[in-house]
């Protein structure tokens, strides 16, 4: 059996490419966290898995293989992420905008799509997104749930206008110009401190996968 190859390792613990039951998987282990970190590392493995069910019927996410509270599995989609796959065609917008409506409709609100690298294009060209470790998954669909699910679709629409800027609609383009309240008080304030913690406790910040991270 192969050896995993390691994807990303740090205090919040180790997220690999393994092998389970003959078929490539992701696994994060929650046990090579350090035992400070492991409350913050469980909390947010059992929100994507929590996600993950949500939406087992949906392509275009992985599926949830397993959860025991030390280690989640979920599918691997083969692919390449954003800022490699660099997709330019509006049709991959179209159907990635289609992937955002499904996870609303289920009360899933993904929380992470600025990151580049949370969005891949499969080996057809279509959309995937993964990493939920963030997700909004609680609560009534009222309006702060709208709120979170309108900034899922503006951070979508500022990678369209990286790569497909010619397909934006007015409509979309609206959308980018009025960004929410919460996300302009993030940007002025609290991404500050975080980044200051980030980068002096776990040694990044949130663009450790090499993409960009649009606010």
């Amino acid at each position: 059996m192969p050896e995993p190859t390691v994807l990303k390792a740090d205090e919040l613990g180790r997220i690999e490419i393994a092998v389970h039951e003959g078929v490539p998987v992701i696994r994060r282990d929650i046990r090579a966290a350090r035992w400070w970190a492991r409350p913050l590392a469980r909390r947010a493995a059992a929100r994507e898995a929590r996600a993950l069910m949500r939406l087992a019927d949906v392509a275009g996410v992985p599926r949830l293989l397993g959860w025991d509270g030390a280690e989640l599995l979920r599918s691997y989609i083969p692919g390449a992420p954003m800022q490699q796959a660099r997709p330019s065609d509006r049709d991959y917008y179209r159907q990635a905008l289609l992937l955002l409506s499904q996870l609303h409709r289920r009360g899933v609100v993904h929380n992470d799509s600025a990151k580049e690298p949370n969005w891949l294009m499969d080996e057809d060209g279509s959309p995937a997104l993964v990493d939920f470790q963030i997700a909004w998954t609680r609560g009534r669909r009222g309006a702060f749930y709208r709120v979170l699910a309108r900034e899922d679709l503006r951070h979508l629409l500022k990678h369209k206008r990286t790569y497909c800027p010619q397909a934006l609609s007015a409509r979309q383009r609206a959308i980018l110009d009025t960004p929410a309240l919460h996300s302009r008080l993030w940007r002025a304030t609290g991404k500050r401190l975080y980044k200051l913690i980030a980068r002096r406790l776990f040694g990044y910040w949130d663009n450790e996968g090499k993409g960009r991270v649009r606010d």
